[in-house]
């Protein structure tokens, strides 16, 4: 399954709903050493799966059992067969050229590679004052509540080893499913890095991300994990990727 220039193979996780139009610029920036890509399709109603069949003959097509960009990832995930799972949106706002970054920053000791738009060398052409302003306050509170220091909580662009994935043990369906991730990443005691990312725009068509909503599920994440299981005691070291 392999391909150069890393040893281990490399899945990357696309989950997608109505994205044909972004797909094209989507690919286009994916290394072509990636061995495995997996489009997760929200039963879309346009020509999503055609298009990215049509772009990767080579692709690997998930259609989601359920709703929401958590479940899209989750089935993603357990289909993936690459050594170092990725995971990148379908609107054009990851760039894959950045995928070099994470896996480079695995290679060199981390277990989970966590994409920062505030760390140095990242930034964002599409955030938001309030979504900004709302992101730090969650990221804070993650940050005190698990002994953590994360730059940028809310931020979809990550990679880990796929062995790492049963310790994460993730189980829901919407956008709060970064916040899980970063969450159980820390509980379970994995290595984390930050890797600056630069955020773009979407491309074509409209975010189904909904601040004020999804905001607030985030923060029932957040406190909802803290009677999971025992609060951490140590502090889980979160170092910015050299």
């Amino acid at each position: 399954m392999n391909k150069q220039p890393f040893a281990p193979s490399v899945s990357v996780i696309v989950p997608a709903m109505n994205e044909a139009e972004n797909l094209p610029h989507v690919f286009a920036t994916l290394p072509e050493w990636i061995d495995e890509v997996i489009l997760v399709d929200g039963n879309s109603t346009d020509d999503t799966i055609a298009v990215a069949r049509k772009l990767r003959p080579d692709l690997r097509v998930v259609v989601q059992s359920r709703r929401g960009k958590g479940n899209a990832l989750i089935e993603g995930f357990q289909a993936a067969q690459g050594d170092i799972i990725v995971m990148i949106d379908a609107d054009g706002s990851t760039d894959g050229r950045e995928i070099r970054s994470f896996v480079t920053t695995l290679l060199n000791g981390a277990d989970f590679a966590k994409g920062s738009r505030y760390a140095p060398g990242g930034g964002s052409d599409d955030l938001s004052p309030i979504r900004s302003l709302g992101n730090k306050v969650l990221t804070g509170l993650t940050n005190f509540l698990y002994g953590t220091s994360y730059t940028d909580l809310c931020y979809g662009y990550n990679a880990f080893w796929a062995r790492h994935l049963d310790a994460m043990q993730l189980d829901c369906d919407g956008f709060e499913i970064e916040t899980l991730m970063n969450v159980r990443a820390a509980q379970a005691g994995l290595v984390i890095h930050e890797v600056p990312s630069h955020e773009r725009s979407r491309i074509h068509g409209e975010s189904n991300l909904h601040a004020v909503r999804d905001g607030w599920r985030v923060l029932k994440t957040i406190m909802r994990e803290r009677t999971r299981g025992t609060a951490m005691t140590a502090h889980t070291q979160v170092a910015l990727a050299k």
